[in-house]
């Protein structure tokens, strides 16, 4: 047993009616298990009451997205050693600029609403080349597979956006970049959301999304991309208009 840390976890609880506290568990658990196993240990030996959200455990569904030591994260691959030491203490608050439900467990309702009104599926089409790694379309020069996104729609990146922060209407880095990813499919039937003064020209340019996304997805440069198409739309239109008016 004496690989096992000795570790204090503070966590910041809300429950409806009764506001926010901050309740601390001591726990030992070994430096290569991850914080949710911590946040398990607590939930099933110390205190019921705990809410909070997980379900895959490896990364794939972005559940257990949550502040740890004050940076966002899937606490589901935070290892305790990377984090804190022995004796150390772990700090875990909930997701923000997002409404809290009950203790590390937030509304994603507006999250997940948005997506929808892009219609951003979790299986998206991809225009590749015949020699893009050994992959053979049916016939011709290019054609077009399905596949999963890379977005696992944790909500880390709006958490941790200044806009997030100080505007309520903001469609968030997540949306932002997804309309990116369609535009490039040929699909750019959410630009209008995106051209918008809560859309692309509301981001602070932090990159703060690209930092935490867990899986590389990169919505910061995929916002500053969306700008530049953006600005070129708008550049066309007004050359079209202005031919326009000279033809007559």
């Amino acid at each position: 047993m004496s690989d096992l840390w000795k570790l204090t976890i503070r966590i910041q609880r809300y429950k409806p009616g009764k506001g926010s506290w901050v309740s601390r568990y001591p726990i030992q658990i070994h430096p290569d298990e991850y914080v949710l196993d911590a946040i398990e240990q607590i939930w099933a030996y110390q205190d019921r009451s705990l809410v909070y959200r997980h379900l895959c455990h490896h990364s794939t569904c972005g559940a257990c997205g949550m502040r740890v030591n004050h940076r966002e994260r899937l606490t589901c691959i935070t290892r305790i050693r990377d984090i804190t030491r022995n004796g150390g203490t772990v700090d875990i608050e909930p997701l923000r600029n997002m409404p809290v439900i009950s203790d590390l467990a937030v509304d994603m309702g507006q999250f997940f609403r948005l997506l929808d009104e892009i219609d951003y599926g979790q299986v998206q089409p991809s225009i590749f080349l015949p020699e893009d790694k050994g992959i053979r379309p049916s016939g011709g020069h290019h054609g077009e597979i399905e596949r999963l996104v890379d977005c696992l729609e944790c909500g880390l990146c709006i958490s941790a956006c200044p806009a997030g922060a100080t505007s309520t209407g903001y469609i968030g880095p997540a949306a932002l970049a997804a309309i990116q990813l369609r535009s490039t499919t040929g699909n750019d039937s959410s630009l209008a959301m995106a051209d918008d003064e809560h859309g692309a020209w509301r981001c602070h340019s932090v990159f703060a999304c690209t930092e935490v996304c867990p899986s590389n997805v990169e919505p910061g440069w995929r916002i500053m991309d969306l700008r530049k198409r953006l600005i070129a739309l708008r550049i066309s239109s007004l050359i079209g208009s202005e031919t326009e008016v000279a033809n007559e």
